[in-house]
This record gives structure tokens, sequence and C-alpha cells, in this order.
């Protein structure tokens, strides 16, 4: 298993050394072309704290969120060519949505839903993971939901980051914290009606979303002013490399393209937006090094193993603000995090 410096101190000073970075690369906002899969911004004055994205397998250009903790059981599709919300999913046949932090979608065409967050770190004895199938038609909707119980071998924890692999339906969970989280493996396939026990496989880093690629070779975990992308290999974390991860004012999720060329960073907070960037060797799912589009569209990832990620981060929330600002936001996402118990 990998390790990562520890301690608060350590966790803080590099997330503001994260946040230079970031500031010092940031690039120019994209221009607004009515093409899916850019970047847009969340219309619907009802998504206040879009905790996780997905995208949609069956819809292009569409993108799957929820609303953080006490919002109850709904998951929105969100069209990225408009920001507006084209279907809103009620989930049936599942207890009260206690703290909503993730969604992806499985190989089997099914929305997954990780009702996972515990600020407390091991309040909650269990947490749980809902299930449907992606709806063909993008329309308002109340569908029967699966529920899976959901505990961790080696105690309760916080986390915010539910990937499920795209080849091999495992659902994975990356657990938060400030001095480092786990990679937790679900059993080979969930089980209604029993525990489903996961695993701790891995180390990670500080993590408030994660994603595989369409291909499931890879895996994005990002934290509030960074990213990492790792290659991934039987079940297991391999070599990573830095992502620019786009400055935002509360960085809570990720998610790749359907085709894989690209990752969209989102934010909580009403009018919230969602920021394309563009990852090393993507396109089409196939992990292949693609052509850069003209006119400098493209943009490196970051050096493998790099510490700092340069990148073309495009559009986001305060590019050119002063560096103290985001210390500050750094400063109150913390204090926010800890003493409500939400996110």
């Amino acid at each position: 298993m990998r390790s990562y410096p520890t301690g608060p101190t350590g966790t803080r000073a590099a997330a503001l050394a994260a946040a230079l970075l970031l500031f010092a690369g940031a690039g120019p906002a994209a221009a607004d072309d009515g093409r899916p899969d850019r970047d847009f911004t969340i219309e619907d004055p009802r998504i206040t704290e879009s905790s996780g994205l997905a995208a949609s397998r069956a819809h292009p250009g569409v993108y799957w969120t929820h609303n953080d903790s006490d919002d109850g059981p709904y998951v929105f599709a969100v069209d990225s060519r408009t920001g507006k919300t084209l279907a809103t999913i009620t989930m049936r046949g599942v207890g009260e949505p206690r703290d909503v932090e993730g969604v992806s979608i499985g190989p089997d065409g099914h929305i997954y839903v990780g009702d996972i967050g515990d600020n407390l770190d091991g309040s909650w004895s269990h947490v749980w993971i809902y299930r449907f199938p992606e709806p063909k038609e993008l329309r308002d909707a109340t569908v029967d939901a699966v529920q899976y119980d959901v505990k961790y071998a080696d105690g309760a924890r916080n986390a915010e980051a539910l990937m499920v692999h795209p080849k091999t339906g495992r659902v994975y969970i990356a657990s938060k914290n400030e001095d480092g989280g786990g990679l937790y493996e679900g059993p080979a396939k969930l089980t209604v009606g029993a525990v489903n026990t996961f695993r701790r496989v891995d180390e990670v880093p500080w993590v408030t979303d994660g994603a595989f690629s369409p291909d499931g070779k890879r895996l994005v975990l990002r934290s509030y002013f960074s990213a990492r992308e790792y290659a991934f290999e039987n079940g297991r974390l391999g070599e990573d490399r830095s992502v620019a991860a786009p400055f935002q004012r509360q960085a809570e999720s990720v998610t790749y393209t359907a085709d894989g060329s690209a990752l969209m960073f989102g934010s909580e907070g009403a009018g919230s937006e969602v920021v394309r960037v563009e990852v090393e060797g993507g396109g089409s799912g196939s992990g292949q090094e693609q052509e850069k589009p003209a006119g400098g569209a493209g943009g490196e990832a970051g050096e493998k193993g790099g510490g700092g990620g340069e990148g073309d981060g495009r559009g986001g929330a305060g590019r050119g603000a002063a560096i103290v600002v985001g210390a500050g936001v750094l400063w109150f996402a913390l204090r926010r995090k800890r003493g409500q118990g939400q996110g």
C-alpha cells in the first residue's frame, strides 16, 4: 500500500501549495460554442450542493448529479449544452437519504448513488448505496431503486467518492480524511438484504470525489485544490500523475467525459460551474494518445508523478483571484466540513 504524509499541518500546507500552482497556471475561459461536454453552469436553482457527477452512457452530453445531505431521494440529469435540468429522478423503495456524496454508472447501465457521507468518522454503523437503471428517456420520473447496506472491514469512516468500475462492475469507495484516506473495494457483487463489506486495498490522499475512465484503466481522485490520475490494474492503484484541477468555490465532484477525452470538475454552490480539463492520452475511452485540437485546445495533464500539474484547466470560478482568497476558501471549507457535518 502506498503512504502519504500525515498530520493537519502537512495536509494544509500541501493544499495551499497546490492552490499557488493552480492560480499560477490558470488559463482563459473556454468559449461557449454550444457543443456538449464543455464548461457549463448548472442553472437549476434546486441544485445548490452538487456533490457528485457522472457522465451519462445513454444520453451524450448529459451529466447526472445530486445534492448533498438532507435533500431527499433525487437525482438530476443536466444538459452540458445549456446547463438546464432535463429530468429529475425520484428514487422509490429506499430509506431517507442521509448524506449523498457520490454517483457513478456501471457497465450494467445502472446508476449507483452513494449515501456514504459521515463527517463524524464513525457515528453511523453502516452507509448505503442505491441503484436504478439509467432512464432511456429523459423526463421527470419516479423509479424503483435497490438499496444496499455497506460497512467497512476496519470500522466506520467518512467518504465522498463512489466509483463503479466500467468493466467489472465492482464498486469502490475512497474515504476522506485530512491525514489521508483509504481505497475500499466492495464484494464482486453487491447483495440485497445482507451487509456488503468493503475492504481497504490501498492508501489515498484527501479525496472529495473520484471516477474511473471509460476503459477502466485510470482512476482520478480529487480534493479541494488538486487532483491525481492513477493507473488502475487488477483492482489496485499504479503509477500516478497530477491533473490540472481548476480552482472552485468548494471542489466536490469529478467525472470523465463519456469518451474519456477530458475530465469534468464540479463544485457545490448555487449556479456552480462545471469545468472541462483535457487529459493526457484521453479520447474514445481507449487510453491511446489522441491528436490535440488545433489552437492549443488540448493540454497536458501534468508530468507523471509531478507535484504541480500544468494543463488546460479552462473556465472555472475565481480565475485570476488573489492567492489569499484561495487560502481563505480552504480554511472556510475545512471549518464548514467539520462544524456542520455536510459535504
